[in-house]
């Protein structure tokens, strides 16, 4: 699965870090989201969670 984080859209709330932190981590300096290890998504089973509880829709799955 591929993960996909809108940069120009993400507004670093931390939500998706929160849901899934093997996949997620706000970059302390841009304040931003990023996918640290997509392939964590396909043993962890929590992407899905965090797209959907992404208050701006930043975050896209792709099969």
């Amino acid at each position: 699965m591929r993960v996909i984080v809108d940069e120009d859209i993400c507004i670093g709330c931390g939500r998706c870090e929160e849901i899934c932190p093997a996949v997620f981590h706000v970059d302390a300096v841009s304040g931003k989201s990023r996918v640290i290890d997509e392939e964590a998504c396909d043993y962890t089973g929590c992407c899905e969670a965090a797209e959907e509880n992404c208050p701006v829709d930043a975050i896209s799955l792709e099969e």
